[in-house]
């Protein structure tokens, strides 16, 4: 496995900006998806394809998904639920390729469930106006305050080491099963791990994927729905 390292240094306003592996990684995962979509978005037909039919598969798939965690007044979310779900998945799946996923770095976890816990609180305020939102800090009593507010400071503390533990545990056995099996000869540490990747990298990672996304639609409906 590759290890996550800094490759160069950004000087921003005066401070230094480490731009390491996982943030490359990233860029390279926005930068495909850009360029895809803009592609794809040229070429869509009245009567489609496969291609378009299996995309528009999906967005039916992810439409109905969030309806059925979310409620009918849900919609608006399928975009960010649905690109939160499509990033997580390529970032977990990197490891397929023998390089140390992202989110193995608790700091892209970390910033993955900050940006849901914002869009958590700030769609709450939107819906309930701000007098509304610190009203749920005391709801269902108000003795419940303390608790209702450690939980929602929790949260993204919860979602980013729930992902980043199970990522990270998965890269560590990899990276020992490689150790290994180099210990005996090539072709053993090219074969054998294979299955192993299919667990820790595909299985594993789609799930923590589905984990985290479907953590962030169900506090979007609770914490809202207070």
């Amino acid at each position: 496995m590759e290890e996550l390292k800094v490759w160069f240094t950004l000087n921003l306003f005066g401070y230094s900006f480490d731009v390491t592996s996982a943030l490359l990684i990233q860029w390279a995962i926005v930068a495909l998806a850009l360029i895809l979509s803009t592609f794809y978005s040229g070429t869509l037909k009245k009567h489609p394809g496969r291609l378009q039919t299996a995309i528009e598969a999906g967005i039916e798939f992810a439409s109905k998904t969030v309806e059925e965690n979310m409620g009918n007044d849900s919609k608006k979310f399928v975009p960010y639920i649905g690109a939160l779900a499509i990033y997580l998945f390529l970032l977990n799946m990197v490891g397929l390729f023998g390089v140390k996923p992202p989110t193995a770095d608790y700091s892209v976890s970390l910033g993955l469930a900050i940006t849901s816990f914002l869009v958590i609180q700030g769609y709450t305020i939107k819906k309930l106006g701000i007098g509304g939102y610190f009203k749920g800090y005391a709801s269902p009593l108000a003795v419940l305050l303390p608790i209702n507010v450690m939980e929602r400071i929790m949260l993204p503390v919860s979602l980013s080491l729930r992902l980043y533990g199970n990522i990270f545990a998965a890269t560590m056995i990899m990276e020992l099963i490689y150790e290994t099996l180099l210990g005996f000869n090539f072709i053993t540490a090219i074969v054998i791990p294979i299955p192993f990747h299919f667990y820790f990298d595909l299985f594993d990672g789609t799930i923590q994927m589905v984990i985290f996304v479907m953590l962030t639609m169900i506090n979007i409906k609770i914490t809202a729905g207070h």
